[in-house]
């Protein structure tokens, strides 16, 4: 299965990848209008290491997600090996946010949890791959999973 992997030697730290994903999950067509003034509530962070390296944190999709067994509502599941939110279901305890090894599942804006879904509503390359200006961030098959 394609997941989003990072090439933290080519990641600029320049954030454009939460922005874009940002506007992706808005549901709105203009970015200034789904932005401009808004909080931002990426489902991938950039992160700033030691000696200037700069790498995403999304979700791993892995074969085996922590996050799902320790769901307590069911409101995460996977689905054609991507690990989904029903919203509807999610109560907000974090015990997912506690699970996840990578950080990647976070608190949402309203409530329930965010976490990258690989864009699969639109069901193409994901938004942060698509406009990484250097090309750090791809979207590709790579050996076993995690």
């Amino acid at each position: 299965m394609k997941r989003v992997y990072v090439n933290e030697q080519w990641c600029l730290g320049c954030h454009l990848c939460e922005y874009y994903c940002a506007f992706a999950n808005s549901g709105k067509s203009d970015m200034v209008k789904a932005l401009k003034g808004a909080a931002v509530h990426p489902n991938i962070r950039i992160e700033e290491g030691p000696g200037g390296i700069s790498f995403a944190v999304a979700c791993r999709h892995c074969s085996e997600p922590l996050c799902v067994r320790g769901c307590i509502s069911g409101a995460l599941q996977v689905r054609d090996g991507v690990v989904t939110i029903d919203e509807s279901k999610c109560v907000g305890c974090y015990t997912c946010v506690a699970s996840c090894p990578y950080g990647a599942v976070l608190p949402g804006a309203h409530g329930a949890v965010q976490k990258c879904e690989l864009c699969t509503q639109s069901g193409g390359v994901p938004a942060c791959v698509e406009h990484c200006p250097n090309k750090a961030i791809v979207f590709e098959e790579r050996g076993a999973g995690a």
